[in-house]
């Protein structure tokens, strides 16, 4: 964008919401909104986790930088607990410090204050003062360590900070992204990245009380915010800030626990999860961006298994499952013994979206017996429209017997649903077989998958059924597991990391109530 084109359009506030560590999703989309569409803001925002991104924006460093930070990052460096306050019981005054931040962490993303108080981007960081009751505004000019510590110390998590004798704290309680002050310092438009869940599912529990607390206070006041900028963008001049107020609004529901996390892997998948929905965001606002090819980053490394499963199908029926039932009245078997490689577990596991390549060979005798995959994939545990909900997709490119190009569409729905579901959610697939070789968007949202497996039109699909992994073919498919890597330390760390990655999905799907993502 040329100077004076830049000058001409409306002032932009960067709002960069606090969100715990669910902010490394933040990081992904400064990628792509800082360096893929180039985007450039008058002002921004930081509170309470986001202060964080805010502090690097402000030094300079690049989007890609911000997110690498966040990607090559290992979370347990940054807490430890604060063992002196916990001998006190009841009276500690908090469970952890962030001393491991100042000392591991902050070094790590090269933090130099010097050239953050120097920083060309005007921008403001919040804190609350609890000794005098009031928000605390600061610019990069007078930023220093304890209060970019004290805008992240939530109460009971970690101490507060006092600085020249007063104590200050997160202040997510008061706001969680200062639109306020964007507003007053004359933005005329709010580009506000939420990560907040705004699932509104009340939990039982103490911690997830605790933090549904926090969500209450966030999302109360942004909410308050948003009916605010509403009204008065329906009075025009006469509104309460004179002026038109536009938010661009880009959230998320970030499958990361705010603070109880342990995995590498799950936050740098996060950081691509907010690559992928900043791209996709940009695309549907009309801004262009260029995309920045993304390092395979770790050794070379392979894992594959072998899975089998069978059972019914019928010609011409769109439901799996009543394709299923009159296949079996009818005799008509279905299926597939698939060998599924992950080629650079590195990239697979840090990938939102899991994709690895498969080969192997589907049969049904009604096609014409055994019948060789040519190509297609595999997703293993792709998140849907809230957490909590994750999908696998197949699909499987073949021609029948008499050479016509076909194509098996499956998904496997996981989610938490009444009575105890597991095993038959990630053993049951629900297929589809259309005409051609089609690729199908990973989009669907019905619950047996068929929006997302082809078109509903009986002209449109050869027919569909229901294959399920029994137990024993599960205990056959753990034998087949193979890493390949040049140690047999590395073939046990690819091995670890894949089963940390399927014990973790699996978690944010069926315990949820002990905590709402899993920790590993």
């Amino acid at each position: 964008m040329s100077t004076t084109q830049d000058a001409q359009r409306p002032k932009r506030a960067l709002i960069l919401a606090g969100g715990g560590l669910k902010v490394a999703f933040q990081a992904g989309v400064l990628q792509v909104w800082l360096d893929e569409a180039g985007l450039t803001f008058d002002d921004a925002d930081g509170a309470s986790g986001g202060v964080f991104n805010l502090a690097m924006y402000c030094q300079g460093l690049t989007g890609r930088e911000i997110a690498d930070n966040w990607r090559l990052g290992d979370p347990k460096r940054g807490i430890a607990p604060n063992w002196r306050g916990l001998v006190r019981g009841p009276f500690a005054p908090s469970l952890f410090t962030l001393e491991r931040y100042r000392r591991n962490v902050f070094p790590a993303w090269g933090l130099d204050w010097t050239r953050i108080r120097a920083s060309g981007h005007p921008a403001t960081f919040n804190a609350y003062n609890f000794s005098r009751n009031r928000l605390t505004v600061r610019e990069p000019a007078s930023l220093d360590e304890d209060f970019l510590v004290a805008a992240v110390s939530l109460p009971v998590w970690f101490p507060p900070v006092v600085i020249d004798g007063d104590t200050y704290i997160d202040a997510v309680y008061i706001t969680d992204a200062n639109l306020e002050e964007a507003i007053r310092r004359g933005a005329d438009e709010l580009w506000v990245i939420w990560t907040v869940s705004r699932q509104r599912v009340w939990r039982a529990g103490f911690l997830a009380q605790y933090f549904q607390v926090i969500e209450t206070a966030a999302n109360g006041h942004f909410q308050r915010m948003l009916d605010r900028i509403a009204a008065n963008n329906a009075l025009g001049e006469k509104g309460e800030f004179g002026r038109h107020i536009e938010v661009k609004l880009l959230q998320e529901e970030v499958p990361l626990h705010y603070l109880v996390t342990f995995s590498r892997d799950r936050v740098a998948e996060v950081v691509n999860m907010g690559v992928r929905a900043a791209r996709s965001w940009c695309a549907a606002n009309g801004i262009e961006v260029t995309p920045v090819d993304e390092d395979d980053t770790g050794p070379r490394t392979r894992l594959a298994f072998t899975e089998k499963m069978h059972g019914w199908f019928s010609f011409g029926e769109t439901d799996p499952r009543r394709g299923a039932s009159l296949g079996r009245d009818r005799g008509i078997g279905l299926a597939f013994r698939l060998t599924i490689t992950m080629d650079g577990v590195n990239r697979f596991l840090l990938d939102p979206l899991h994709e690895a390549s498969v080969s192997g060979w589907i049969h049904c005798e009604a096609l014409g017996g055994r019948l060789p995959v040519t190509s297609g994939g595999f997703n293993l545990f792709v998140q849907q429209d809230v957490t909590g909900h994750q999908r696998m997709y197949y699909r499987l490119h073949f021609a029948d017997s008499a050479g016509h190009p076909l194509t098996l569409l499956g998904v496997k729905d996981v989610r938490d649903g009444a009575g105890l579901d597991l095993w038959s959610d990630t053993t049951t697939l629900f297929v589809r077989i259309l005409p051609g070789h089609v690729v199908p968007a990973l989009d669907g949202s019905d619950l047996h998958g068929t929006a997302s497996i082809g078109s509903a039109e009986p002209d449109g699909i050869v027919g569909a059924g229901v294959l399920r992994l029994t137990p024993l073919d599960l205990l056959r498919q753990l034998t087949t597991v193979r890493a390949h890597a040049p140690t047999a330390t590395e073939r046990a760390e690819v091995v670890r990391r894949f089963g940390q990655l399927f014990l973790g999905k699996l978690w944010d799907v069926y315990a949820q109530e002990v905590l709402s993502s899993s920790p590993i």
